[in-house]
């Protein structure tokens, strides 16, 4: 069983790496927000996103 993780616009965080659990996923997902610190949001096709919103706007789905 592998995972992935969306971003708000639907796309992979990676396109190549997929995760071996659900815990691995969130933590990528974690290590991608800090990639946004410096600019201080996420920009999004709906918008900007607030850093402290931005994981709850992820989604970690799991592959088949």
């Amino acid at each position: 069983m592998k995972f992935d993780v969306l971003s708000p616009d639907g796309f992979s965080i990676d396109r190549v790496k997929k995760y071996k659990s659900k815990a691995s996923a969130l933590t990528a997902l974690k290590a991608w927000i800090k990639r946004y610190e410096l600019q201080g949001y996420y920009s999004s096709n709906k918008g900007r996103i607030s850093l402290e919103d931005l994981e709850s706007n992820c989604r970690i789905i799991e592959l088949t």
